[in-house]
This record gives structure tokens, C-alpha cells and sequence, in this order.
């Protein structure tokens, strides 16, 4: 047999018996918190997300490949670090002799010497033969038997007085007398049970810090790599974006209550007929210019190019399809608790000093949006705005939705950012960019991350943005300003005081000076058309 083959078989014999060794989800549990090991530290060691550690670990799932071989032998070294506690003696009867005695006279056994046992053994009762005999801890006998913490400890029927020393005596039976009643005590009060919503907070917690932990070690981890070059450790950390932001996809839904699809079968509408056709879904990308304005128009109206902070990032606060999407004719797959897509015929946008909330759109007629663009719809065609009549629902396709889903990870990526910024550490700040960036673009039909295939969160993620953005071009509107230009998900052009609306600075909610070749001030002129 070749050296190879040699090599299985054993390969195949160690992971048989880690197999037959394993042990109950509860000491897995215990031995990982007696290391002082966070479930993200076992996660990563064992190539799996936090998630699947606490399902090994509450038994809800039982460890598989291809990390459980790696999961065991952790486990195995761990139980060596850190025994088992020996369960405590029971007390003898009453009237007994020495706690190992035995009514009855029993054959000396004898004992095999400590040069005849193996180094380290392990027996089907659980203790441990070690070859430095001691006397044991209830008969007194040298022994070479020993407890999993170490101290010598006939096993079972073999603690007899038989085998003590020839001079060892038994003593008699002594007669106790009655200890006195204990004076009565108040019952202590029980400790307060943490409610479900304390909890979960807690745990949400703890994920909170183990997924920092995650973003700075490899930021730190890739500078030590480019031997403090910043450059070349931004690029390193761009290209492991995918994979980083999926693994704390994973450890952010540590705390979720629910399970996700993340590889639904699609409705033919979400599927592209070919690398370089789109599919159907129209996301309302904006490309609004205001009909009374022009740069070649003599003018010296002045107007400022605004930049809305991390659009992507804010649009992960959205409603998203948990599950297989359902087809719903006419609007019975309306539902403020369902998202998805819906094929609609708008009402016409009579409003043009205002960008229409369906972008730019050169063919009329029915066409497929997404749930945050539908929703957007619906809000303006209410009594607050009044802009609109209600569009026609012709079908959908939708799933009980969660507006919440991202949310966890979006709060992980946004603390991140305003870390960077407030320490001016352009790396990190651009890592997390590219992680939320490249986490929103290959949700759908990419090559580059086989996760997760979800066109449906990718469109809707980005008609959330596209929507919010609308929403400040509305706001600036309402308070005077003029909307000269929107475009793209974080574009928008105003004219007068736009410090009296808008929060300036680089936070989520704040806005700042567009800067480009062409504008490198952010403001410019525009003269004003004839109406």
C-alpha cells in the first residue's frame, strides 16, 4: 500500500475517533468559555461563521464538514487545558465505617505498576491513567489511577480497605451525635432573571465588539503585511472585501430571530437574459435637470453641488423579501409587511420643478419596480404630499419582509466609518466603503460572491437610494431652495443657502460640498431660461 493511501486511513481514523469522542453541545459550551474564547475567535480558527459555533454549541445543529474535523481537535486540545470537574463523592450511609469501607471482605486486587500503564490513557468511565502513582483521595492507597483534574482516584468497585497498606487499620464504626437545628433563615432573595428584550441586547452586545474586532484586525493585519505601506494595504483589503463583509454578514445575524433564503427560485423578471442585457426592474435612478435652468444661459444664479453621504450604506435600512418570493395578481401582494417587485402603471408626474420619483424613463407605459420605489409612490399619493394619484397594480411577487434585515449590519459598518473619519484613517474608512459598496453589487447574479443570489434585495437596495435622495432634493424644495440638478444615488444641485437645510459634514445624515475636476469649488453659475 502506498504512503498515501497510509495517509488517509489515518486521516479517516482521527476523524473517527474525534467522531466517537465528541461531546455534548453543553461541554462545548463550557470548554470554550473555560479558554476565555469569544464564539468569533472559534469561528475563525475553524473556517465557519459565529452563527453555525452557536448552534454546535446550543445543539441545534450537530458540527459537519468541512469544519468540524478542525472544530473537534480545538475541542480535544481544550478538554486536555481544562479537565472536567470530578463530580463530588456521595456522603456515606449512616453507621458506616470509613467513607471506601465495605461490609463485605473482598479479594485484594492487584494493581498493575505505574511502568506497565501508558503515559496518558483515557477509560470508558471517564478517568484519566497517568503513570505517577499517589494515594488516592478517599481510601488512602497509592494508586496510579487519576481524576480528570489530576488528583489519584480509585475508579469505582477498586476503592476497597482490602487494598490498603498492612498497617492500616480500619476504624470503628463512631456514633455521631446530632448536630443542633440550624436557626431559621429568610430565604435569600433570587437573583432577577434578565428579560428577553435585556437578553438579546446583551448578546447583541458582545456581537457588536466581536465584529469591531473583526474590521480592525484586518485592517491591522494587512498593514503589518505591507510593512506600513498605506497603499498597497488598502488594495489588499479591497480585494478581500467580499468575503470579509459576508463573514460579518453572518456573525451580525448572530442575535437574529429568523432564517433567511438565500438562494430563492426567481421569477423569470429578476433573471438576465445574457451577461450584458439587464433584467426587467426598473430602479428609478434619477438624471433630473431643472427645464428653467442652463450653464449656457447667461446667468450668475449660483448653485452648489451636494454630496449625500454613504447613500448605499443608509439605503441598507430598507424592506427586504425574507423568503421565496409569491405571485400576487392585481394588489393582493400589497403589504406594509411584504416586499418585492410589482408591475405598475404610474399616474402621470405634472410636477417638473420637481425630479420624478420614477427617475428618468423614456418608455411609457407599464413597468416592473421595486418595493422601496412602490412605497415611495404610495407616500406621495397620500394626503401629506398629494403630488400624485396612486399607481395600478397589475401583479407582484413578494415575501414576508423585514426592514430591520441589514439593519445590524449596517449599524456595524456605520460605527466603523465614524470611527475612521474621527481618527482620519482613510484606510479603514475605504475598506468599509468597499465592503458595503461590493456587498450590495454581487448580491445579485455575480461570480464574485456564491453566498448569496438575491437580484431582488440588490434592486431594492438601490431604489432605496435613489428614494432617499429624492427625498432631500423634496425637503430642499420646501424650505425655498431650487432643485437645479439630481442625479445617481447622491447628486443633488441647489441654489441659495443650503447650510439653513442640511447639516453639513460627513456623517450619514449630513451633506457636503461635491467636489469634481470640473467644479473643483462645488459651486457654480447658471443662467435662467425663458418660460
Amino acid at each position: 500500500m502506498s504512503e498515501g493511501r497510509l495517509d488517509g486511513v489515518e486521516a479517516l481514523l482521527e476523524e473517527a475517533r474525534l467522531m466517537a469522542w465528541m461531546p455534548s453541545p453543553a461541554e462545548r459550551l463550557r470548554l470554550r468559555e473555560a479558554a476565555g474564547l469569544s464564539r468569533a475567535q472559534v469561528a475563525a480558527a475553524v473556517g465557519v461563521g459565529r452563527q453555525t459555533v452557536a448552534n454546535w454549541e446550543s445543539g441545534e445543529t450537530d458540527p459537519q464538514p468541512p469544519g468540524r474535523g478542525r472544530y473537534l481537535k480545538l475541542l480535544k486540545g481544550l478538554a486536555e487545558i481544562h479537565p472536567a470537574p470530578v463530580p463530588a463523592a456521595p456522603s456515606p450511609a449512616a453507621g458506616s465505617g470509613t467513607p471506601c469501607a465495605s461490609d463485605e471482605p473482598t479479594t485484594p486486587q492487584v494493581l498493575p505498576s505505574a511502568a506497565e500503564l501508558p503515559a496518558t490513557a483515557f477509560r470508558p468511565d471517564g478517568l484519566v491513567v497517568q503513570g505517577a502513582p499517589e494515594p488516592c483521595i478517599r481510601c488512602g492507597v497509592v494508586t496510579p489511577f487519576k481524576a480528570t483534574d489530576g488528583r489519584s482516584l480509585h475508579p469505582g468497585a477498586m476503592c476497597q480497605p482490602s487494598l490498603a497498606a498492612p498497617s492500616a487499620a480500619i476504624a470503628p464504626p463512631v456514633t455521631q451525635a446530632p448536630a443542633p437545628a440550624a436557626p431559621a433563615h429568610p430565604s435569600p432573595v433570587p437573583a432577577r432573571v434578565p428579560s428577553r428584550p435585556q437578553r438579546r441586547a446583551q448578546s447583541s452586545a458582545r456581537a457588536q465588539a466581536e465584529t469591531d474586532t473583526l474590521i480592525t484586525g484586518a485592517v491591522h493585519e494587512e498593514l503589518e503585511r505591507a510593512e506600513g505601506d498605506a497603499d498597497a494595504a488598502l488594495q489588499a483589503l479591497v480585494k478581500r472585501a467580499i468575503p470579509d463583509v459576508m463573514r460579518l454578514f453572518e456573525e451580525t445575524r448572530a442575535t437574529a430571530r429568523y432564517q433567511y433564503t438565500a438562494y430563492p427560485s426567481l421569477p423569470d423578471i429578476l433573471h438576465k437574459p445574457s451577461k450584458r442585457e439587464p433584467d426587467q426592474i426598473w430602479e428609478a435612478r434619477p438624471n433630473f435637470h431643472h427645464p428653467h435652468y442652463s450653464l449656457k444661459a447667461p446667468g450668475d444664479i449660483r448653485v452648489t453641488a451636494l454630496d449625500a453621504n454613504a447613500a448605499y450604506l443608509s439605503a441598507l435600512k430598507c424592506w427586504l423579501p425574507i423568503g421565496k418570493l409569491e405571485h400576487h395578481l392585481g394588489s393582493d401582494g400589497v403589504d406594509a409587511k411584504r416586499s418585492g417587485v410589482h408591475l405598475i402603471t404610474p399616474a402621470p408626474w405634472n410636477h417638473p420643478h420637481l425630479p420624478d420619483p420614477l427617475g428618468d424613463r423614456e418608455e411609457p407605459g407599464a413597468l416592473w419596480i421595486t418595493d422601496a420605489t412602490l412605497r415611495l409612490l404610495l407616500r406621495l399619493s397620500g394626503p401629506k404630499y398629494g403630488l400624485i394619484d396612486a399607481p395600478t397594480v397589475h401583479e407582484s411577487w413578494t415575501s414576508g419582509a423585514t426592514e430591520n434585515f441589514l439593519d445590524a449590519l449596517r449599524k456595524v459598518l456605520a460605527a466603523a466609518r465614524e470611527t475612521a473619519l474621527a481618527q482620519d484613517d482613510s484606510i479603514t474608512e475605504g475598506y468599509v466603503k468597499a465592503m458595503y459598496s461590493k456587498f450590495i453589487s454581487t448580491m445579485g447574479e455575480s461570480i464574485h460572491n456564491r453566498e448569496i443570489q438575491r437580484p431582488d434585495w440588490m434592486h431594492i437596495i438601490h431604489s432605496q437610494a435613489y428614494a432617499n435622495l429624492w427625498g432631500k432634493a423634496y425637503k430642499a424644495h420646501q424650505a425655498g431652495l431650487e432643485v437645479v440638478a439630481m442625479m445617481g444615488t447622491d447628486e443633488l444641485h441647489v441654489t441659495g443657502d443650503w447650510r439653513q437645510v442640511f447639516a453639513e459634514g460627513r456623517g450619514l445624515a449630513q451633506m457636503k460640498i461635491k467636489h469634481s475636476d470640473a467644479k473643483a469649488s462645488g459651486e457654480y453659475t447658471v443662467g435662467q431660461v425663458a418660460r
